[in-house]
């Protein structure tokens, strides 16, 4: 299937750092509940995470993250996920975060 430019500018991706993270017991499959600030307009919003095999939510705080922000809100369970954290699947099928390998102004917009 091959998109136009327009249509890959049609999904909005910024950089944002989680804030918080807590454990999300409640969900199907194992999961993190984050709180990402986006900063400027979009400030902060929240998302749940099926990445427990390799991250702690107390090692996420600080971690500056990839999401999609124009997607609309989701009910998971009792919290309602406003972005989706991308990631990428290991040699296991385990997710992996996308972020920037240096620090970026938060809010900027993938391109």
């Amino acid at each position: 299937m091959t998109i136009t430019w327009d249509d890959f500018h049609k999904v909005d991706i910024r950089v944002g750092r989680i804030t918080r993270a807590e454990p999300f017991p409640e969900a199907r499959k194992p999961a993190i509940k984050l709180w990402v600030d986006f900063g400027g307009d979009l400030g902060e919003k929240r998302s749940s995470a099926q990445i427990t095999r390799h991250y702690d939510p107390e090692t996420l705080i600080g971690r500056q993250v990839l999401a999609v922000v124009n997607f609309p809100p989701r009910q998971i369970g009792k919290v309602m996920s406003e972005v989706l954290v991308l990631g990428l699947p290991d040699a296991e099928g385990e997710v992996v975060l996308i972020g920037p390998d240096r620090v970026v102004p938060l809010g900027g917009k993938l391109f």
